[in-house]
């Protein structure tokens, strides 16, 4: 486990006192997308396929502090688009860390570099670089060459500084297990904090459709890749219940509420990997409106594939509370990677077609929120 002690048992007093009161739906991480524009267009990724006008919108610093207050997550991760673009982001970051909240800052690092002065080294600042795999594997990922290897000279500048650094890592069709174990190694090497490994969601506006893995061989990936990690000291920065999960050896129902998104158009319904749900303008409203019984594996299509730790990480810290037995023996011991799989949840798909009924942007009703335009930040790398 390599999320550092102190955080590990402030986050489960905070989860401890959330069931002690009686609350069900408990938020643990905001996932706070500030803005959509990037500066490279991922072939898994389809945030930067809406107009300009929506590219071109901002959550000011007092919106990303509201969304924060409302929901009450010790943690935040802030993606995007690319955040560093936000030229509010340094004051966003210090605001969330005055308020004690663990940051992680996920960036593609090609701004990082030239703006890591921006920031100071923290306890509750992690910056979490995006890095699919290997040189060859990541640069297709991303669809420009060059990357992986900027990457890699700004975590060891990063690290060479004192911060905290974590990799994040999305897995799609063709990954080879010895090479995603390659690449656990060389991250290692490289003395990051941890990494955040997941397979990749089929998002709708995705440019490509066919680079995402089905359920059960994501399962079967993550057996042959644990596999050969076995007896290596490889640090995952997820709890040892979600890594068994996704070697298919424990059974969770997503708990999307675990990890609710806050972006440019308000709350969104369910989860940010979904499109088309609507928005709530409150967190308050997300939480009481949002028809959470039409969703997870099993139960909505759009969810059948779906393994993504923002969705299941919740599930598997939760049930890591209730039995820490066996969250200790699957950190002890590592995910099994032989015998049987948990069997998959009962299919109760609704007859309903607003289920899969797809929304276009035009349809979408954003929250009455205010936004403010940075026209010089799109002269980026």
């Amino acid at each position: 486990m390599a999320v550092p002690l102190t955080q590990q048992l402030r986050i489960s007093k905070y989860i401890l006192g959330k069931k002690l009161r009686g609350e069900q739906r408990i938020p643990l991480v905001l996932m706070l997308e500030p803005l959509f524009r990037c500066n490279l267009a991922c072939s898994g990724c389809g945030k930067i396929d809406y107009p300009e006008e929506i590219l071109d919108k901002r959550l000011s610093v007092e919106e990303c502090m509201q969304a924060i207050d409302e929901c009450g997550a010790p943690v935040v991760s802030i993606a995007g688009g690319e955040p560093l673009i936000h030229q509010d982001m340094p004051e966003i970051v210090r605001g969330f860390i005055a308020k004690k909240k663990y940051v992680y800052l996920c960036t593609n690092a090609l701004l990082l570099e030239r703006r890591m002065a921006d920031y100071s080294p923290s306890p509750y600042l992690t910056f979490s670089i995006h890095l699919d795999g290997n040189r060859d594997r990541h640069d297709a990922s991303v669809c420009r060459p060059g990357v992986f290897d900027k990457c890699i000279s700004v975590i060891e500048q990063a690290r060479d500084k004192g911060f905290r650094v974590t990799i994040n890592c999305t897995l799609f069709q063709g990954e080879k297990a010895a090479e995603v174990a390659e690449f656990m190694d060389m991250a290692m090497e490289l003395g990051v904090e941890g990494v955040t490994i997941s397979p990749g969601y089929s998002y709708e506006r995705a440019p490509r459709q066919d680079v995402f893995l089905k359920r059960k061989e994501s399962k079967q990936l993550f057996r042959d890749i644990f596999k050969l990690g076995t007896g290596k000291k490889w640090r995952f920065n997820q709890s040892s219940l979600y890594l068994d999960f996704l070697a298919g050896n424990q059974q969770y129902q997503c708990t999307p509420w675990g990890n609710p998104t806050r972006n440019v158009f308000g709350w969104q319904k369910p989860c940010y990997l979904l499109v088309g749900e609507g928005y709530a303008p409150s967190f308050e409203a997300l939480m009481e409106e949002t028809e959470w019984h039409r969703y997870g594996n099993g139960i909505n299509p759009k969810c059948a594939n779906c393994m993504v730790h923002s969705g299941y990480e919740a599930s598997a810290v939760e049930d890591a509370i209730k039995r820490p037995w066996q969250a200790l023996k699957a950190a002890l011991l590592g995910p099994r990677t032989t015998g049987d799989m948990t069997p998959e949840l009962p299919v109760l798909y609704v007859e309903d077609d607003a289920l899969s009924k797809p929304s276009l942007v035009s349809e979408i009703k954003p929250a009455p929120v205010v936004f403010h335009s940075d026209k010089q930040d799109k002269q980026v790398a």
